[in-house]
């Protein structure tokens, strides 16, 4: 009895006898720490006499899929700053859920969490994050690894969850005021992020991870990826960032590779972490409402759509793959879609000109004379 690795996988495997069979079941894991841990529990199953043929949801906990998910799906498939956001949102999952077998969880129990969470006073967008993470996981579980026959969250409404749009943009004299408060943050390079965001729609993630063999100054573009989407899209940069950018490149860094645009006291990537808290303060410090760093991606689309760039072209520079998401930027400025109605006035004119001309031609007597034509009725 023991565990053991097959020599084509890190996988480890648990070989145990229960009643003169030998039994053979691997443990999901490549964690010998883990591993151990299943290994002891189906130790102590036998040892009670409690073992026997279960279904995987009865073998697997709660913690168990949370763990494997962090690091095999979350911490590979999704952004640093995401997979962050995942471990912390597991905070009050684990309050109810940890040390539950995966067939211990019901949609009544999901239910009930959701509307303890809401009473407590949580907020609908942080209770449907929450949730999302839950769902996905068992998603994954059940679909990848065979751990559970469905996923308890489809039956779970969400409707009082429902996320709000929101449609958050700098007027210009609130950029003004962010620009003279960014200056000198950030290692001194604030400033120059918020101007590339305002000016390419490009997002924190594809700023930050920015690298000079991504730029391509005599063509006059940026290639970039974004993990959230994992397509790469080229995008035309203007006169400003493009200045900015040439001037950017006489600044390397005293030690460090040297290969991003924007780079910290070390010569590496800016931590996200830190780009937040300088935006927050800065935002603080030019007394601005309501505003995130994401909201400079959503001023760089109103400005354009005010200024009568069509939906489509907004669309490939912000990278998305259905123009109906872009279609949120539609409405914030109805200027710009003044043209569209305006068409109809001709029309209006025309038919009111008709009119005028055939009141002329009739009288209160039915008689008159158009072009010297004398008509009777």
């Amino acid at each position: 009895m023991g565990l053991y690795r097959r020599k084509d996988s890190d996988i480890w495997w648990m070989s145990f006898s229960v009643n003169n069979v030998r039994h053979r079941r691997t443990t999901e894991t490549s964690d010998r720490k883990l591993a151990e841990k299943i290994y002891a529990k189906v130790q102590t199953q036998i040892t009670e006499g409690k073992w026997f043929e279960l279904d995987a949801g009865r073998q697997h906990t709660f913690d168990e899929m949370m763990e494997k998910y962090l690091r095999e799906y979350s911490r590979v498939h999704k952004a640093e700053s995401t997979y962050r956001k995942d471990k912390a949102l597991l905070g009050h999952l684990n309050k109810v859920f940890s040390g539950l077998t995966l067939n211990q969880i019901t949609s009544r129990m999901i239910t009930e969490y959701k509307t303890s969470r809401l009473t407590k006073g949580a907020s609908p967008a942080t209770v449907r994050n929450e949730l999302r993470l839950l769902s996905h996981s068992f998603n994954v579980a059940m679909k990848q690894w065979e751990w559970v026959s469905n996923n308890p969250t489809m039956r779970v409404s969400f409707r009082e969850l429902k996320a709000k749009t929101i449609n958050r943009w700098l007027a210009e004299e609130e950029e003004e005021a962010l620009l003279k408060a960014v200056e000198d943050r950030l290692y001194g390079q604030l400033r120059d992020i918020v101007i590339v965001a305002l000016n390419t729609g490009m997002s924190q993630e594809e700023i930050l991870k920015l690298q000079w063999r991504n730029v391509d100054l005599f063509r006059k573009t940026i290639t970039t990826t974004r993990q959230k989407t994992n397509r790469t899209r080229t995008i035309p940069i203007n006169n400003t960032v493009f200045e900015l950018l040439k001037q950017r490149m006489k600044v390397k860094p005293i030690i460090g590779s040297g290969c991003n645009v924007f780079f910290n006291g070390a010569g590496n990537m800016i931590d996200a972490a830190k780009l937040k808290r300088a935006f927050i303060a800065a935002v603080e410090a030019a007394k601005i409402e309501d505003f995130r760093f994401h909201d400079l991606r959503h001023t760089f689309a109103t400005r354009l759509v005010q200024r009568g760039v069509d939906l489509y072209k907004v669309a490939k520079l912000l990278g998305h793959a259905d123009v109906s998401t872009t279609q949120r930027y539609a409405h914030h400025y109805p200027e710009s879609l003044r043209d569209g109605v305006e068409i109809l006035d001709s029309l209006n004119v025309r038919r009111a000109t008709e009119q005028t001309i055939c009141h002329d031609f009739v009288t209160v007597d039915g008689i008159e004379e158009q072009n010297g034509v004398r008509a009777t009725f």
